[in-house]
């Protein structure tokens, strides 16, 4: 069992600015991470606003930083956390750790639709990463589910390697920036399908063919493709967390202005916590504050 003043459940970029502002104050820190660090912004090719450069360089250099000033990483699965005493257990898969406050920064995950084929034609043909695996499908069609930003992002990705996307949405109109809006309206190998939803993922050992279904006529059609991607929305990974941290209706952790959770000495940074607000600055605001909440807790 190893003892720390903070531990931080996340390695994603509120995690990481989590971990970076706590050691930086003072505090013993360790980062616990289960898969590979930087969350959802890893998919980012080029990212938009202040910050340049890909999500990916982004996430090393605060990986960096964060081992260069002392944070302990920790490469393990968070189980659950207890209060013990007057601090805070996490347990993992490697065993037991305490720490005097606890940040959860675990982030979300995309959904899934749950649709035949979904789950069986995983990494053959079905993927969540436009950037990691549109090369796979040049000059191929592929079929994008969505229409929010995500969703327009990652058609736009694929447009340069792709023969044609399939932009798939259950709406007349996207959800999305403007500006997305128009540049998927500037490519001429981006085909929404309005008003449809998708029903199946078809094959044989690999994707062939996606069956939609119109809303408004219950008519069915299968497109023929290479790939599958759908980005229509997130949910909170958090299932470690106790009921005393509190939820909303969505699975959120619910926490006041300093992010404290309702589980005293626990708070929560990020994609997890009720009323993010989704945009990298908010990622890198949410982890200063956590931090800096925590460091007031424990009396700094």
């Amino acid at each position: 069992m190893a003892n720390f003043d903070v531990i931080v459940i996340g390695a994603g970029i509120s995690g990481l600015t989590a971990a970076k502002a706590a050691v930086q104050s003072g505090l013993r820190t360790a980062s616990i991470e289960a898969l590979m660090f930087g969350g959802l912004v890893v998919n980012i090719n080029e990212l938009d606003g202040e910050t340049a450069g890909s999500g990916t360089d982004f996430a090393s250099n605060l990986m960096m930083e964060i081992s260069e000033l002392g944070v302990e990483n920790l490469s393990e699965t968070v189980s659950s956390l207890s209060r013990n005493g007057n601090g805070i257990k996490v347990t993992t898969d490697a065993g037991e750790h305490t720490a005097r406050a606890v940040i959860i920064a675990s982030g979300a995950k995309l959904k899934r639709l749950g649709i035949p084929g979904e789950a069986e034609f995983e990494y053959k043909g079905v993927s969540q990463c436009a950037d990691c695996d549109g090369p796979m499908y040049k000059d191929e069609e592929v079929v994008v589910v969505g229409g929010g930003d995500s969703a327009l992002q990652e058609a736009l990705v694929l447009a340069e390697f792709c023969k044609r996307v399939h932009l798939v949405h259950r709406g007349a109109k996207f959800r999305a920036q403007q500006h997305l809006i128009d540049a998927i309206a500037k490519h001429e190998n981006i085909r929404p399908v309005w008003n449809s939803v998708a029903e199946a993922i078809l094959g044989d050992a690999m994707v062939q063919k996606v069956r939609v279904r119109d809303v408004s006529s219950n008519a069915t059609r299968d497109i023929d493709c290479a790939g599958f991607f759908a980005y229509i929305g997130l949910q909170p990974t958090c299932d470690f967390a106790p009921a005393d941290a509190a939820r909303d209706a969505a699975g959120y952790l619910v926490t006041d202005a300093q992010l404290q959770t309702k589980m005293p000495g626990v708070f929560a940074a990020g994609a997890v916590r009720a009323g993010y607000g989704g945009m990298l600055t908010h990622a890198i605001a949410d982890g200063q504050t956590a931090a800096k909440a925590a460091k007031a807790a424990l009396g700094g």
